[in-house]
């Protein structure tokens, strides 16, 4: 799903997210590790981010910052384990055709949301075909779904249901698929798949998510625009982990997060690059706090090759050759994140060591742009990127000034919030002619970024991009069952995709985050799951 870069981003719970963060750590030798009463515990927004969700409905889910959120409040058929394996969720099991076509899964019957109605097969049909409905305005539910037969004909209108989702008993129902993938299961976990109450979405609440009936472990009690998320523990939960906290408060509001967590007044935050040198010295008391996890995901420079100049191959290589990766991870961002050598992050299934990547190379650029078709001269470049107006991130300055240097390109920087910016590139008419973006995996597979990214027509194409090579690549990887094989097409796919450059990939991810002595169970999985019910406070 959509990442805004936290490289770029100070993590703050205040607006103004540049705001400086206790640039003299003399003035605070130690930090407030005193737990407070209740037990209560105490978040900086989202992901760590700050700032408010975009949204909090499971069919439009986009992003990390609402789906941190949406996977505490509500749960789908299968989820993720901690080990980020396959696991029952609202479902108890399931079984597999032998051409591996139909899925029928048995629901729990002990599995109620919020309200203590008990979930059936009926809430199965009706969420994943609200989910196909053009009036929820999904922009994502296709790239997760629409392999379910007859989902596509409703999503565009030509149906009123979903044929291949049939209600067999209260509690079983039965989804067909069009093609035996083998990421179904994985593409089946993400939030845009989840349960949801009928009479919930349709009481006339507007939007309904604001008094969200959902069915996972913690309940949504209050939201603040601005200022406070507060969740609340699900006594009733049905997982065989119950959540031990009985409130969580996740501050979007009031000044540095890392100014609040040194004054004791938040449990954990993430590390920004203002704060990551001193908080790395071994010599820092706040250093025997810091984690450090490698993420599943990857930051973009996004060339649309629907704009120009950018239709052009030459000239997308000739800018992708012009950045200085290395020196941007080594200076910008103080080498928080990995420099990435290809679309699929370390770690994953089909990372591909062997991979060299983009080359920094500003004589070949040159040469490239003067065998483009504008050679003559380039049009001014647009480059839009979320931020809250003022100076734009410094990575983004870096960046620009790197290609006028190289290129003598003429870039000018537009921001926008969050919330707009997601709504700009979700879709296939992204208007943008240049942007940056992260993609946070949302289930293990090389399909999640090669198909979902640079399949053509995909929802999620930002840049455009459409190479029948590729294309037939990742429709025989989709169905292939020899995992080698698969492995091997996607590879395929990602070295003819960086040929071509619709995209820079820039770096890893990594998370640096602060937690409280007292806090026990936290972790920081590399991909959006479930997490909060597994922490307890020790007090």
């Amino acid at each position: 799903m959509s990442q805004n870069n936290p490289s770029q981003t100070q993590p703050t719970t205040a607006p103004d997210q540049n705001q400086s963060q206790n640039q003299n750590p003399a003035q605070n030798p130690s930090t407030n590790n005193t737990a407070p009463g209740g037990n209560v515990l105490r978040l900086p927004g989202g992901s760590g981010m700050g700032g408010d969700p975009p949204t909090l409905d499971p069919a439009n889910t986009s992003d990390v910052e609402s789906a941190t959120y949406i996977v505490e409040i509500f749960s789908g058929l299968v989820g993720f384990n901690k080990d980020l394996k396959i696991v029952p969720d609202l479902a108890e099991k399931w079984d597999v055709s032998n051409d591996g076509k139909t899925y029928t899964f048995t629901l729990r019957q002990d599995a109620k949301f919020h309200d203590g109605r008990p979930v059936t097969a009926q809430d199965v049909k009706y969420s994943l075909e609200r989910a196909a409905d053009p009036r929820t305005r999904s922009t994502v539910s296709p790239l997760y779904l629409g392999d379910i037969v007859g989902f596509m004909d409703k999503y565009t209108g030509k149906a009123n249901e979903v044929s291949g989702v049939q209600v067999l008993d209260n509690y079983t129902v039965q989804i067909d698929i069009d093609k035996p993938i083998s990421y179904f299961l994985a593409a089946l976990a993400h939030p845009t798949s989840y349960i949801v109450d009928k009479f919930n979405v349709e009481s006339g609440e507007q939007p309904w998510y604001l008094k969200p009936n959902g069915t996972g472990p913690f309940k949504l009690i209050q939201w603040d625009q601005g200022q406070q998320i507060v969740l609340e523990k699900n006594a009733d939960y049905y997982g065989d982990i119950k959540p031990s906290v009985d409130r969580i408060e996740f501050l979007l509001g009031g000044g540095s997060a890392m100014t609040r967590y040194e004054n004791g007044d938040l449990d954990a935050t993430r590390v920004s690059i203002a704060d990551i040198e001193r908080v790395s010295d071994p010599a820092s008391p706040l250093n025997k706090e810091l984690s450090i996890d490698p993420q599943l995901s990857t930051s973009f420079i996004v060339f649309n090759t629907r704009k120009a100049p950018f239709d052009d191959p030459k000239v997308r290589m000739a800018f992708a050759m012009s950045i200085d990766r290395q020196k941007l991870n080594d200076v910008v961002f103080k080498k928080m994140p990995v420099v990435a050598t290809g679309i699929l992050p370390q770690a994953f299934p089909g990372f591909n060591q062997d991979l060299k990547g983009i080359p920094f190379d500003p004589e070949g650029a040159k040469k490239l742009l003067a065998e483009s078709k504008y050679a003559s001269g380039l049009p001014d470049i647009v480059w839009s990127t979320v931020g809250g107006g003022g100076t734009a991130g410094s990575d983004v300055q870096a960046i620009a000034e790197m290609l006028k240097e190289n290129l003598g390109a003429n870039i000018s920087v537009e921001q926008t919030d969050w919330a707009t910016y997601l709504s700009q590139i979700n879709g296939t008419n992204v208007d943008f002619q240049l942007f940056d973006i992260g993609w946070s995996a949302d289930y293990v597979d090389p399909h999640n970024f090669i198909g979902l990214l640079f399949r053509g027509g995909s929802l999620n194409n930002w840049s455009g991009y459409d190479n029948p090579v590729v294309n037939q690549l990742i429709d025989d990887a989709s169905v292939e069952p020899n995992l080698d094989k698969r492995i091997q097409e996607y590879q395929q796919a990602e070295e003819k995709i960086l040929q071509d450059a619709p995209v820079l990939p820039l770096t890893y991810g990594r998370d640096f985050w602060l937690t409280k002595p007292y806090v026990k169970g936290a972790f920081y999985p590399p991909l959006v799951i479930e997490r909060l019910k597994y922490i307890t406070l020790d007090k």
